[in-house]
């Protein structure tokens, strides 16, 4: 027997398979709003299945089906999240289980993923669980994780690409920047990537016409003690902001050459075109803050006391990633000398640049010796933080971290906050400045537990200055579990790159790949990195790290500059935290213009040309005048390549 997954027929399991896809009902971005709580507003607003968790439902049924198998499909929510159940049945899965009590209410990460955990040990056992990647409301890809430390399986992130060969999967897994082949036994827990598959969609009659016995009920009761909601949620929010994105929707008309010189003018006034005006996606406070510290706070002397151990400030490093490493243990080093602690550097054996990570600010170096996957390194994370107490733990926001945090954070029945912003202690408690839906939200998140753990997003914090200090090594010994087997991995980008990029140029479809070289000499002027949209990404023109948008990255550059695609919405929210838009577009109805602050309506490939000459006059008249001004090459630097 053989399914079809992505582009040819491969084999399958040659027994029935018991599939379980874990789901969750999110808002329709467009329609979100808060409570009076600072939680989002579930109630009288839209919703929908979340897009990863769509992926999860069709795979789940499509593997069930080949397998002669079963696929039982669960959500925790309120009543009204049935109707993401009602869709997976309609889409052809067996059966939905709702868990729904007053109990549940509040779940955080860890909450939820003990009451799925809990659920899938009473209705199974189960040969594979399958998840979304993450959800748009909350961003942080840490429930599979965390469901995989509680029912003590196997874990792999973003997969794109399946093999099954009897109980042997062979995955490819989409990271942050680059690729994974791997291999793994049954059972396991894997999350799905958006190209696995297509997704799971049925209408609303579709959806009515399934029969409510089809869904059953799980209350808090069935499932043991907890605790459960709340109550068993280790993490509390405290200020919810929504973030201001208005756009001053200028569509210019007219001769194409008045309406560029009225562009830059416009963008000049805006200061958009001057190095170092930016504006963040809500972390702007936490940064400056931290560039005006950070240098005198990490050369201060540690307070202590010869009877009481200094606090300590963890940091998990991720291999190949030393700028990641470095701002993390910056970061580290500021809330440890407000705390009065000290900085210990987390790292797998192999980890390149130890004997420097004492210049990095690291006061301590722990190499856990034998963890050779992300499993294993949070099994020596959880057990050091039992021994030792961490105040708290960063790692970063990349599969990597999220697994590592995940699973540890689990086994600890510590908080979590994934993907942060920004950092800072107010009242001796970490405070993480969290968005959510691609910026739309930032929500200052704080641990209940006695170990605070945050992932944070790679390139938005800065990195200190260097010191001259060496700390040896300490090894701790970990077993490794040997459940996950990578065969390969391969990097096609740098994940930090958009988050540090003052200036972006995003391209559609409506620029073919063997064209980006003429959008070189823009980029080099401006000094802009590329980005794309999900249609291109798709195409495989561009890295998955390129894509910007509702299940790609948000960015916060001062200035985005779209040229050649069509402004979706989906696309569009990627960049509202940008300080100033102008696009670029042939139809003078295209929706990017009303997502726009300047818009030129015309051929990119006849304005582009234009565009550039007046970027060079305008900055060499403001250069003459003032001796000063915007930066600008004179010539491209590099070409523009992003396939």
């Amino acid at each position: 027997m053989s399914v079809e997954t992505g582009v040819a027929p491969l084999p399958i399991a040659s027994r029935p398979l018991r599939i379980a896809a874990l789901i969750k009902q999110v808002p329709v971005a467009e329609s979100l709003s808060l409570g009076p709580d600072g939680r989002l507003r579930r109630d009288g607003t839209d919703h929908e299945m979340n897009p990863y968790c769509r992926r999860a439902v069709s795979k789940g049924v499509e593997l069930a089906r080949a397998s002669d198998g079963s696929c039982t499909v669960f959500t925790l929510g309120p009543q009204a999240a049935a109707d993401v159940l009602r869709e997976a049945i309609a889409w052809g899965a067996d059966e939905g289980v709702h868990l729904c009590d007053a109990a549940f209410s509040g779940s955080d990460t860890l909450a939820t993923a003990r009451a799925l955990a809990a659920a899938l040990e009473r209705e199974g056992p189960f040969d594979l669980v399958i998840v979304g990647r993450n959800s748009i409301d909350g961003d942080t890809g840490q429930v599979g994780p965390e469901v995989a430390e509680l029912a003590d399986l196997p874990f792999a992130c973003g997969v794109r690409r399946l093999e099954l060969d009897g109980d042997l999967l062979r995955l490819e897994l989409e990271h942050d920047d680059g690729f994974e082949e791997v291999e793994l036994a049954l059972p396991a827990l894997i999350s799905v990537a958006e190209r696995l598959c297509e997704p799971c969609k049925v209408d609303a009659e579709g959806r009515r016409a399934v029969p409510a016995e089809r869904i059953r009920l799980l209350t808090s009761a069935e499932l043991g003690s907890g605790p459960w909601g709340s109550a068993g949620s280790p993490t509390a929010v405290g200020s919810v902001r929504t973030l201001p994105h208005d756009r001053a929707a200028l569509q210019l008309a007219g001769e194409l050459g008045a309406q560029i010189e009225e562009a830059v003018s416009i963008l000049a006034r805006r200061g958009a075109l001057t190095p170092g005006i930016r504006r963040t996606d809500g972390s702007e406070e936490l940064i400056e803050e931290a560039v005006r510290s950070i240098s005198s706070a990490v050369s201060a002397e540690v307070p202590g006391s010869a009877d009481r151990s200094p606090p300590i400030v963890a940091v998990v490093l991720e291999p190949g990633r030393p700028k990641v490493g470095a701002e993390l243990l910056g970061s580290a080093a500021r809330l440890a000398a407000e705390v009065g602690g000290v900085v210990a550097a987390i790292c797998a054996p192999g980890f390149e640049g130890i004997d420097r990570l004492g210049d990095l600010w690291a006061d301590e170096v722990v190499v856990l010796d034998g963890a050779v996957s992300e499993e294993d390194v949070a099994a020596g994370l959880a057990d050091w933080a039992r021994r030792r107490a961490p105040w708290a733990v960063l790692a970063p926001s990349t599969a990597f971290g999220r697994e590592v945090a995940g699973r540890a954070a689990a086994a600890l029945g510590a908080g979590l906050v994934g993907d942060a912003i920004g950092v800072e202690v107010i009242d001796g408690v970490l405070v993480a400045a969290k968005p959510a839906f691609s910026g739309a939200l930032v929500a200052d998140i704080t641990c209940t537990s006695a170990v605070q753990l945050a992932t944070v997003r790679p390139g938005v914090l800065p990195i200190p200055d260097p010191r001259r200090h060496e700390v040896p090594a300490v090894r701790q010994k970990v077993a490794p579990r040997n459940r996950v087997r990578v065969i390969s991995r391969r990097r096609d980008d740098d994940v930090e790159v958009l988050a540090r990029a003052e200036v972006v140029i995003g391209v559609g479809t409506g620029v073919q790949p063997h064209e980006y070289e003429r959008l070189s000499t823009l980029a080099a002027i401006l000094g802009a990195e590329m980005a794309a949209t999900r249609k291109v990404t798709d195409k495989g023109w561009a890295p998955r790290a390129r894509q910007v948008g509702i299940t790609g990255r948000s960015i916060a550059p001062r200035l985005y500059v779209a040229i050649g695609l069509s402004g979706k919405f989906n696309h569009v929210v990627g960049v509202r935290s940008a300080g100033t838009v102008l696009a670029i577009n042939s139809d003078p109805d295209a929706p990017v213009f009303g997502h726009a602050d300047v818009g030129i309506v015309g051929d990119w490939h006849e304005v582009l040309p234009l565009l550039e000459g007046s970027l060079r006059r305008r900055a060499a008249t403001v250069s003459g005048a003032t001796g000063a001004g915007v930066t600008m090459a004179a010539e491209p630097t590099a070409g523009c390549h992003i396939a």
